[in-house]
């Protein structure tokens, strides 16, 4: 019985090599997993069409997956032409940011680090770009336990709250601050 951690599809670990996780942009052939994925979690996400999904990516100012679609996240700058209404809390509030549309990982690779790693590359970007912070809302009502603590522990902040009647459920808007482009913080 091997003791390496049990990895998702496309992930590799080199001897004695921590796990390298390597965000890259979807392509046409990751849609279904990345669709199914998504529609998987529909709960804490929202149940997307396969065209809706296209349109997503298509908007997208971030869209990465890891491995074989085991993780995904979709993030929209303020001038995306968006119209959730999660978004437009944003940017009804702050000039330079980047929201968290949606971000996923398969129950099979969770614990592996690959949320993490998502974000980090998604901070790296955003930070370059000369964003001033990463955004998104989670849950409260039904609660995503999971996501408040991965959030929180990523020093995401409550900033707001909102009842999305249409949907049946409460959500925290959640920032973090990114450093200033080039100030090494």
């Amino acid at each position: 019985m091997s003791l390496a951690p049990r990895l998702a599809p496309g992930l590799t670990v080199s001897p004695g090599v921590e796990t390298r996780l390597r965000p890259r942009p979807p392509a046409a052939t990751d849609l279904p997993a990345m669709l199914a994925l998504n529609n998987g979690h529909a709960t804490e996400l929202s149940l997307l069409s396969a065209s809706a999904l296209v349109d997503l990516l298509a908007g997208a100012w971030y869209a990465r997956i890891l491995g074989d679609g085991a993780a995904l996240i979709l993030a929209f700058d303020q001038d995306a032409a968006y119209d959730s209404l999660n978004f437009l809390w944003f940017r009804a509030r702050y000039r330079r940011f980047v929201y968290i549309d949606r971000v996923v990982v398969t129950e099979s690779a969770r614990g592996q680090g690959l949320a993490a790693a998502l974000y980090r590359d998604l901070a790296a970007a955003a930070t370059a770009a000369g964003h001033q912070q990463l955004c998104c809302e989670v849950n409260l009502d039904p609660p995503n336990r999971g996501s408040d603590a991965f959030h929180a522990g990523f020093g995401f902040a409550e900033v707001g709250q909102a009842r999305l009647g249409d949907r049946d459920k409460t959500v925290r808007y959640l920032t973090r601050a990114l450093p200033l482009a080039g100030s090494g913080r």
